[in-house]
């Protein structure tokens, strides 16, 4: 049983032929399962990069595979994958749609208006 924030031996099938084990010299190649779990770990718990677990390994290393996958467009063919997946098994919902918004509160000094206690301009005397 796959533990909070990781992949299940199910859900890893389906996308483990998208990361490419590569060997090279030096230190053996931390697996890429683990490294995906860590990721998927500090973005599902909001947590910074450098409080991740132990456990995923060097968080620089779950760093930086974050960042190669992400540029390569892994995290956007695992997208289309679970998509796919999902509207085959007639899972998808194409008449419900969802927009998420951000309301963000601006200040009385951001139209133009001063701050309260708050110097203000004196005026102009001829």
């Amino acid at each position: 049983m796959a533990k909070r924030y990781e992949l299940s031996d199910e859900a890893w099938a389906v996308v483990a032929d998208l990361f490419t084990e590569t060997h090279g010299r030096g230190r053996p190649r931390l697996s890429d399962r683990l490294m995906l779990d860590g990721v998927l770990w500090v973005l599902c718990s909001g947590a910074a990069w450098r409080d991740m677990l132990e456990r995923f390994g060097p968080w620089s290393t779950v760093y930086q595979r974050f960042r190669v996958w992400r540029n390569q467009g892994t995290f956007d063919q695992m997208l289309i994958r679970l998509h796919l997946r999902l509207n085959e098994q007639g899972l998808i919902d194409l008449q419900t749609w969802m927009i998420d918004s951000t309301a963000v509160r601006a200040t009385r000094a951001s139209s133009g208006a001063g701050k309260k206690g708050g110097l203000t301009s004196l005026p102009i005397t001829l």
